[in-house]
């Protein structure tokens, strides 16, 4: 083409020279400078060069016009034919193994370790209160002080009724001793009256007289010695009575059984409590902090104590804290199929607090890791879920498979593939089993195991 467009500028190059010339010739005839004769021949055969010139030019328009647009529009139809005939196109993306970790972020509650109310036991009213919600107590802190005037009377009376059993004792003891005295006396007298007997001094009967006073005497011995020790009984229960009550005084005086912080307080000075039925404070020791979760059943077996854990709060999200798992409950909840996970965290610094809500992260390891396949690959039909395959043949197979997890917008497979494979993305109705397609590879991003998912524990 620009050959053509070459030659054709070449000769309107050669018209304008003879133009020219033709020109000059006629000035030179109209002023009488050139021969008639020569002028006449020269001016025929510059017409007859201009009229090849022409002719020239109309040939030339004729193929740098048509022909090339002829040539182009058969170039369109072969083109179109060629469109037609050719194989449908179709995005595949291979088939890739998963991470050889799992992410699980499941939902838990922070609590505390310990945790304990503070009721009363000893009724009264409130004299003093020393601590308030939000305080940090040491063990054995005193946090309020009760004032019980009947404990207090109650006390008095069992110390008086300790007296008195102590004096009933002391007069059980003389009795006792008096009573053995007596019965020294009546041995005496029985062996006298018995050994004058057998001499034949005194009767048989006087001498039997005396000897059942000893016995009686020794009857009332032995009533006296069970009498002091019901006396010694009575005044151990006045002991245990007294010391009850003053066990009792001493609860007047409330104090943290732990190290902890008051997370509750119920009452203030001159507030009216019951014994063992009102709630003084809430105390929870928070330097360490456990969450439980509900581990799915599919993921119980990869779960341990002494796996580590990371805890994530809603307002510290660029934050981990760490953890380990403490216990399992070795048992699935029949009712969800889920296990029961203790996480425990470290709170030295008192970042986390009881009762807030956490994403607990365990990363739990694999041995074989499934494959994954993008989530639009899938198609669901009556007979299964199944997926587009791209031969080597570049035929299309329809392949069931297995799913495992579910990641969004990727999915694993436990059968029916192979890693390498390449699968069809949004395969439509015109993609059948074993039509012919060209396949076209499609880059996703980001590659590799798919992110964290988030289960929620059903309720």
């Amino acid at each position: 083409m620009k050959q053509i467009e070459d030659t054709e500028l070449t000769l309107r190059a050669e018209i304008e020279r003879l133009k020219q010339k033709v020109e000059e010739q006629s000035r030179l005839l109209a002023h009488g400078e050139a021969h008639p004769r020569a002028s006449k021949q020269v001016s025929k055969t510059s017409l007859w060069a201009l009229a090849a010139l022409a002719l020239v030019l109309i040939v030339v328009g004729f193929f740098a016009g048509y022909l090339p647009h002829e040539r182009r529009e058969h170039m369109l139809i072969a083109e179109a034919g060629s469109e037609a005939q050719a194989l449908p196109s179709v995005n595949v993306v291979p088939v890739e193994r998963s991470s050889t970790r799992s992410e699980l972020v499941l939902p838990g509650n922070i609590q505390a370790v310990t945790e304990a109310p503070l009721l009363a036991r000893a009724s009264g009213y409130v004299k003093s209160r020393y601590a308030d919600i939000g305080d940090r107590v040491k063990a054995g802190q005193l946090l309020a002080e009760i004032e019980a005037p009947e404990l207090d009377q109650q006390v008095k009376q069992a110390q008086a009724s300790l007296d008195q059993a102590a004096a009933s004792l002391e007069q059980a003891a003389a009795n006792l001793q008096q009573g053995q005295a007596n019965a020294q006396i009546a041995q005496t007298t029985a062996q006298r009256w018995t050994s004058l007997q057998s001499r034949g001094v005194v009767s048989r009967q006087e001498n039997d007289t005396y000897q059942s006073q000893y016995e009686a005497q020794k009857a009332s011995v032995h009533a006296l010695e069970k009498a002091v020790a019901a006396a010694k009984s009575n005044v151990a229960a006045a002991e245990a009575n007294l010391s009850r009550l003053k066990e009792m005084q001493g609860y007047k005086k409330v104090v943290a059984p732990f190290a902890g912080v008051i997370t509750q307080r119920n009452v203030d000075v001159g507030t009216l409590i019951t014994e063992g039925s009102t709630l003084l404070f809430r105390i929870a020791q928070t330097d360490r902090l456990r969450t439980y979760v509900n581990v799915p059943q599919a993921e119980a077996g990869s779960v341990h104590v002494g796996q580590p854990a990371f805890l994530i709060v809603s307002d510290r999200p660029q934050q981990k804290f760490a953890g380990t798992v403490t216990r399992t409950a070795n048992s699935l909840d029949p009712a969800t199929r889920t296990l029961l996970t203790e996480v425990q965290v470290p709170n030295a610094d008192g970042a986390l607090m009881p009762g807030m809500y956490a994403d607990v992260d365990l990363a739990t390891p694999r041995q074989y890791p499934p494959l994954l396949i993008p989530g639009d690959t899938l198609v669901v039909r009556s007979d299964g879920t199944q997926v587009a395959i791209v031969m080597p043949d570049r035929t299309v197979h329809f392949q069931r498979i297995q799913l495992g997890r579910d990641y969004g917008d990727k999915v694993e497979v436990l059968e029916g593939l192979q890693a390498g494979q390449d699968v069809i993305v949004n395969p439509g109705d015109a993609i059948r089993e074993n039509a012919k397609v060209n396949p076209v590879a499609l880059s996703l991003e980001p590659r590799g195991p798919a992110k964290k998912r988030t289960i929620r524990s059903p309720k």
